[in-house]
This record gives structure tokens, C-alpha cells and sequence, in this order.
């Protein structure tokens, strides 16, 4: 007896019919004897997973599974459909980027995803592995008992017809058709029918093919298993696919045993098999398979549940806690967790809540620590308005006299009289930075001219710039810019540029260059002075700051310039930038929208004007920062009211 692998079964000859399907490979090893080799072993073929083919083509040739029918739709029934397969791609890519959104933003989601698939190829793997050891074990314990059956009924056989001493067809006949009957097993769960075919090319055959169930063939057998009983004497095995069972099921599978006999009186060669019907043993490990897919699907969903439930109790607190934290850096300081029980979260909820309690007393602290220093600056600088006004009238006094004091007294008149005008300047700007803070500052916008104004600032440095040696000069090709702003404002943060450029220039040219576009108007100041390091640009719009605390400045000034300057730029929602070059001067740009209420996007000049005489960056793209802080260098200003 041996194992063959399975393969095709082909017509032998005339007798045979068309060959059934097999789930067995095209091609195999020659067959070996049975016993030669163990069915584990991993050269014999694998019949132990015994799986029909579904769909089996009919003698037209067309699949059983298949169907044919004319079409009779209408052209707006196929349009609909061809609408609707076009509209398939859209909506899985709507669908695949609502998926990768849920997976970037959902924690939860993404845990139990993940877990539902790691949990799957677990599933997978462990099933396989159980589903092939049950079949296994189940076709080995039966192998070993057909194998057994089949190799006694096929040997005692074999010796009933070689001492059988008939001599004619009719008692060959009845011997051969006794004998076959008498193979057939009953079994319930695995029947046994039995055929005798004539081995081809054999002489004196007058006993035709005999089998004991109606719908076998010969076609059904695989080739190799043909071919190893047409040429050998042992028992041979291989797995085949029944095309009908006696209980009616189609392409069920089973395993088949064959050896050579002999019939009398002529001695003739003739092929007789056995073989068993597995639906059973299928259905057995059908149903296994089902149990199985059935308890890993429960599984997998009540993992997915569990998974669901405990991230979301960990997820939860953790979104809720980012939801108040947003309240709170909105300002409603207020907000606190709900704090339930006593394990991690809610001890991380009490945390939370602690350190929002401390972040609320320390702002509310500092928020009253600064409207104390405001009002104190304000009322300071309210209550020295009059006895300053009484300190400068007696200094005028004094000064218009200075001639009729001797020297010494005559110099500290002009001393007096110029530290009083200082302070003044000091306190108008200590006033303007109060309301500033306060939000009392009030916008008072109309259409002015940006070229006059200018020009008026221009003109009330003009005695400064005598002084200094400086040059004045507007470089526009602008005869007029209209713009929606504040006046006196505009022109404060004009004059403070102007001065501080003149203060810086070295006695150097300062050029004020102008430019408008549709969307907005630009005033760039450019000085070819000493410059700033960005160290010091950094810190040019901080209030009482100076760039070189020990240089004597011949206008003395507040410090408190460039912060108006800053202040009135933000409440026009305007841009102050600045730009310098140790060595090679500096340039400060005011940019403002032509119309309230409209978002700057872009400057008309560039940052130094493209137009200046030093090498510096040019472009015309909106700041990076705040207008306090913008600039890659900037100094401060000493230009008062």
C-alpha cells in the first residue's frame, strides 16, 4: 500500500466519463507503498483538509455558480447605476480622511482600534493553529482505521478472485458484483462504496466496470492513483472529490484505496478501489470552524467593549481636564474639575485644581499689584500737575531774569529752567502711559493727509536738525496719501522717530521716505548713525530704556518714546518695525491700514527702503512679532509731547 499525491482525474479510455473535480494539485511524486510512510510525515500530501470546490463548470462549460440574462434595463436606470459607481471612489476617500482624522485626534479611538486588530491577528493565528491541530488529529485517528479496513477487505478480495475457479462470464459476473457489494460499508459517518474497472490495454475484459453506488466513475479517481494500481501490486491511496454521496451531497470529499486484482477464468488485469465518503468529517470540522469564527467575532467585540470602557475612563478625565484648561487660558479663572473618588485621577483632578486655585490668586495678586501701580502713577502724576505748574512758572521767572545774576547763579536759572521742562515732558508721558494701561486711550480717526503730516513733523524738528547739522529730507513719489487716522497721534509717533533719528544720525542726512498702495500707507525714518546690535533691538520699545545709558543725549527725554509710539501704533492696528546695522544707521517703518477695520497684509516699503543708500534686508512681508518687539534692530526714543 502507498500514498500518492492527489491529482486530476483524466479519461483512461472509453469506459471512463469526464473527469470529476479534484482539490488535489496538478502534478506529484510517484506513489509509494502504504505503510511506508506515515501520514504526517511531510513527504506524503496533505488530505486532511477536505474542502469541495464550490462552483464546478457544467457540460456547457459554464460555472454552475454563474448566471446569464439579457439586458433589458433602460438608459436612465444604467445612467443611475454609472452615477452611482462614480460617486463609490468619492465617498470611501470622504470616508478614509473622516477615519485618519478620528485616528490623529482620538486617543480612544486610536487604543481601541488598535487593539480590535492586534486582538484579530491573535485571534487568527490561535485559531489556525487550534483549527489545524483538531484536523489533524481527526484525520490521523481515522486514516489509521481506513488505511486498516481497507487494506484487509481489498487483500481478502484479491485472494477471492485469485482462487475463485469460474469459467465463464455470467459466474465472473456474479462473482465480481458479490464482491463489490460485499466492500460496501454502512458507516454513519463515513460510508464505504467500492468499484472494479478494467485496467487498459488488458486482454480477454468481458466483465465490465461494476460499482456499488450510481453516479460513481472512474473519472473521479485522481490520474497518479490510476497509473500506481495500473503498474504495481500493492495497496495505493490518494483523496478524492465524490461528485454525488448516496445522501445526495455533491464534490463531497474522501479518500480512496486501489489495488490490482485478477479475474478469472482468463486471468484478466481489473483495478479495485474503495474509497470513503468525509462529508461528515467535513461538516464536523466545518461546524468547528464556524465555532470557532463565531466565539473569536463575541470575542473580539467584548474586547473592543472592555477596551472602549476603560480608556474611556482614562480619556474622559484627561479631555475634560484639557477643556477647563482652555477656560482657564481664556480668562475664566473660575473653572475647576469635578473630583470623584480617590484613585490616580482623581488625584491628578485635585492637582489640577490646586494648581488652578494657586494661578488664580497669583493673577488676581498681580492683577491688583498692577492696578495698584497704575493708579498710583496716575495719581501721582495728577497731584504734581499743579505744584510742578507753580515749580515751572517761578523757573520762567527766574530764567527771564538770569541776566541781571552773576554767572553762577545765572547758570542755575538755566538749569532749573531746563530739568522743569524736562519733568513736564516726564509727566505728560507718565499721563499718556496711564491711560494707555487703563484703556482709556480712545481712537479719534478721520481722513488726514500723510504727506502734511509728515511735513508738519518735519517742520517742528527742523530747529533740532539745525542744531545737529542734519539734513531733512522726504524721499516720495507721493504728492498725497489719504488715511483713516488719529492726527495728533500719527504725528506724535512722526516726531518721536524723526528725533530719534536725528538724536542717533551723527550729524548725518535722515531721509523720511513715503508710499501707499490701495490697501495701505507707509512712513519708513532711515538714519545713517550709529546703529543698534540686536541685543538692544530687542529691548528698544521698553519703557525707560536706553540704548546707551552713559551717552550724553543733548534733548535728555522720558524714555518713554518708542512705548507711546508702540502704543498709539497698536491702537491704529497699525505695524512698528525696525531694522539697523551697527555702523550703518537704522530704520524705523510705520504702516498703516487706509482704512480702519482692515487687516494689514503686506507693507509698501520695503525694510530699509529699497531706495537708501545702505545695504539692508528688503521685502515687503508682514512682521513676525509684535510691533514692541519686532525688528531685527531699533532703538529707543526721547521725543516728547
Amino acid at each position: 500500500m502507498s500514498a500518492t499525491r492527489p491529482d486530476r482525474a483524466e479519461a483512461g479510455g472509453a469506459h471512463r466519463r469526464a473527469p470529476a473535480p479534484s482539490t488535489a494539485p496538478d502534478s506529484g511524486p510517484s506513489p509509494l507503498p502504504l505503510g511506508a510512510g506515515d501520514p504526517g510525515d511531510p513527504g506524503v500530501p496533505d488530505g486532511r483538509t477536505y474542502t469541495a470546490p464550490t462552483d464546478a463548470p457544467d457540460a456547457a462549460g459554464t460555472p454552475t455558480g454563474s448566471s446569464t440574462g439579457s439586458s433589458t434595463g433602460s438608459s436612465s436606470g444604467s445612467s443611475s447605476v454609472a452615477g452611482r459607481l462614480r460617486a463609490a471612489p468619492a465617498r470611501g476617500r470622504v470616508l478614509l480622511r473622516s477615519i485618519a482624522s478620528r485616528w490623529r485626534r482620538s486617543l480612544q479611538f486610536r487604543t481601541v482600534v488598535a487593539t480590535m486588530l492586534l486582538t484579530s491577528v491573535s485571534f487568527v493565528a490561535v485559531g489556525g493553529f487550534l483549527s489545524n491541530q483538531i484536523a489533524s488529529a481527526l484525520y490521523d485517528e481515522r486514516f489509521d482505521q481506513f488505511s486498516a479496513e481497507a487494506r484487509a477487505a481489498l487483500t481478502s478480495t484479491k485472494a477471492v478472485f485469485r482462487d475463485s475457479s469460474a469459467t465463464d462470464r455470467d459466474t465472473t459476473s456474479r462473482l465480481v458484483l458479490d464482491s463489490v457489494n460485499a466492500l460496501v460499508g454502512n458507516e454513519t459517518d463515513a460510508p464505504r462504496q467500492a468499484m472494479l474497472v478494467p485496467i487498459t490495454g488488458g486482454e480477454g475484459l468481458f466483465v465490465p466496470a461494476t460499482v456499488s453506488q450510481d453516479g460513481a466513475t472512474a473519472g473521479m479517481l485522481p490520474e497518479d492513483l490510476q497509473q500506481a494500481v495500473d503498474g504495481g501490486q500493492d495497496v495505493y491511496w490518494a483523496p478524492i472529490t465524490i461528485p454525488v454521496t448516496q445522501d445526495g451531497d455533491q464534490d463531497a470529499p474522501g479518500i480512496a484505496f486501489g489495488t490490482q486484482v485478477q479475474l478469472p477464468p482468463e486471468r484478466s488485469p481489473y483495478a479495485l478501489y474503495v474509497y470513503y465518503d468525509l462529508s461528515s468529517m467535513q461538516s464536523t470540522l466545518d461546524y468547528i470552524h464556524g465555532v470557532l469564527w463565531l466565539v473569536g467575532l463575541v470575542l473580539l467585540l467584548v474586547i473592543g467593549a472592555i477596551t472602549w470602557y476603560v480608556t474611556r475612563s482614562v480619556v474622559l478625565p484627561v479631555g475634560y481636564a484639557a477643556s477647563v484648561s482652555e477656560k482657564l487660558a481664556a480668562g475664566q479663572l473660575q473653572e475647576r474639575m469635578e473630583v470623584t473618588g480617590e484613585d490616580e485621577v482623581a488625584r491628578l483632578g485635585a492637582s489640577f485644581n490646586h494648581m488652578a486655585g494657586s494661578l488664580q490668586d497669583q493673577i488676581t495678586q498681580l492683577a491688583q499689584l498692577s492696578q495698584m501701580q497704575q493708579r498710583f502713577v496716575s495719581d501721582v502724576s495728577h497731584e504734581l500737575r499743579t505744584p510742578l505748574t507753580t515749580v515751572r512758572m517761578a523757573a520762567e521767572v527766574l530764567h527771564d531774569a538770569r541776566d541781571e545774576f552773576n554767572p553762577v547763579n545765572k547758570r542755575s536759572a538755566e538749569i532749573l529752567f531746563d530739568q522743569v521742562e524736562r519733568f513736564q515732558a516726564l509727566l505728560a508721558d507718565l499721563l499718556e502711559i496711564s491711560r494707555f494701561d487703563a484703556g482709556a486711550a480712545v481712537l479719534e480717526a478721520e481722513s488726514v493727509d500723510i504727506v502734511q503730516l509728515v511735513q508738519h513733523a518735519i517742520d517742528g524738528a527742523r530747529p533740532l536738525a539745525d542744531r545737529l547739522g542734519s539734513d531733512l529730507g522726504i524721499v516720495s513719489a507721493e504728492s498725497s496719501c489719504i488715511v483713516d487716522a488719529d492726527a495728533r497721534r500719527i504725528d506724535r509717533i512722526l516726531r518721536n522717530l524723526i528725533v530719534n533719528a536725528l538724536e542717533h544720525g551723527e550729524a548725518r542726512p535722515v531721509e523720511i521716505h513715503i508710499a501707499c498702495n490701495p490697501e495701505a500707507v507707509a512712513v519708513a525714518v532711515r538714519d545713517y548713525g550709529i546703529g543698534m546690535t540686536p541685543l538692544q533691538a530687542s529691548r528698544a520699545f521698553d519703557r525707560f530704556w536706553r540704548a546707551d545709558p552713559a551717552r550724553a543725549r543733548t534733548t535728555g527725554g522720558s524714555g518713554l518714546g518708542l512705548s507711546i509710539a508702540a502704543e498709539d501704533a497698536r491702537l491704529h492696528s497699525a505695524w512698528l518695525e525696525a531694522w539697523g546695522m551697527p555702523g550703518e544707521g537704522a530704520c524705523f517703518r510705520l504702516t498703516l491700514p487706509r482704512r480702519q477695520g482692515t487687516e494689514l497684509t503686506s507693507s509698501p516699503l520695503a525694510l530699509p527702503p529699497s531706495g537708501s543708500t545702505s545695504a539692508g534686508q528688503a521685502g515687503h512681508e508682514p512682521p513676525q512679532q509684535a510691533p514692541e518687539d519686532v525688528g531685527t534692530e531699533a532703538r529707543e526714543s526721547s521725543a516728547t509731547q
